[in-house]
């Protein structure tokens, strides 16, 4: 028997088969630290195969990884889609916004559901933050999909108008959601691992819809500049759901008071920052839609 060679096969599985144990393994935590089994024997083979799962994964990143990344990347640009999604930034923006409205009307849907399920308003009122997201997405998506990007710069400023307008009834639902947050002890609770996962994905989203604003701004396109601060604005509430989050599982020692204090902070900088790019796109908007007006 050739123990090298299951070892090797043992550290560097195939990578459908990693990708199958990631699934399972997150699934099964979530299973075990919802239903309270944390000390059980089902759990601690739970956590060998977490452990397993991470373990190879990391191996993978650190050691097989770098040396495909040159042939991955080419592989990617030879197939004429996946040339067009790195190469197009339009057609990327249109992808990603398909994507995003595809989402809010998912989370909305669940959201109903916990809400006839559970009769809490707590639900109804981030169906109602979901759905104002899906619908300005949508708006965006269907003007990429009609118009093509740069040939009517008026109408791109009208409807980055319209949407600003609908950014500033997310701030409504925003303030009802911190108002629950506050005196209904309402707020996100990931169980086990999955906090961590949600915390890595609000950090990378908010990060990246910075990153975008700044680069798409160059392209002098208020559809897409547009649709890169829809995003932000959707990270920035996200943050201020994994506070509320991190304060169920991790704030038993921090007293209720300074909680409030915390997500009153957060609220209110979310809430400014969202009402302040709101009023920016409809003044950059009102002067420049005079502007072509007058040069008509």
């Amino acid at each position: 028997m050739d123990w090298k060679k299951i070892g090797k096969k043992l550290l560097f599985p195939p990578i459908w088969l990693m990708a199958l144990l990631t699934i399972a393994s997150a699934v099964l935590l979530t299973i075990i630290f919802v239903k309270g089994m944390e000390q059980s024997i089902p759990a601690y083979v739970v956590y060998v195969l977490a452990f397993y799962t991470l373990s190879t994964v990391s191996i993978f990143c650190a050691l097989v990884l770098p040396k495909q990344y040159k042939e991955i990347k080419q592989k990617i640009y030879d197939n004429p889609l996946g040339n067009r999604f790195m190469t197009d930034r339009v057609f990327r923006t249109n992808v990603s916004l398909s994507v995003s409205f595809v989402i809010s009307m998912l989370y909305a849907g669940m959201n109903l559901l916990s809400w006839h399920m559970l009769k809490s308003y707590w639900f109804m009122v981030l169906v109602v933050y979901y759905v104002i997201m899906a619908v300005m997405r949508y708006l965006l998506v269907r003007y990429v999909r009609i118009q093509k990007i740069g040939t009517n710069i008026l109408g791109e400023w009208k409807r980055s108008r319209i949407c600003a307008y609908i950014l500033l009834l997310i701030n409504l639902s925003l303030s009802g959601a911190v108002l629950m947050i506050l005196y209904q002890s309402k707020g996100y609770d990931y169980p086990g691992i999955m906090i961590y996962v949600m915390a890595l994905y609000t950090f990378y989203s908010t990060i990246h819809a910075i990153v975008d604003i700044v680069k798409y701004h160059k392209l002098a396109s208020p559809v897409m500049s547009t649709a890169k601060i829809v995003g932000l604005s959707g990270a920035l509430v996200s943050m201020l759901n994994l506070e509320t989050a991190m304060f169920t599982q991790f704030g038993a020692d921090m007293s209720p008071e300074n909680q409030r204090i915390f997500i009153i902070l957060t609220g209110a900088g979310v809430s400014i920052t969202v009402v302040t790019l709101s009023v920016i796109l409809i003044v950059n908007a009102n002067k420049e839609i005079r502007r072509i007006k007058d040069g008509e």
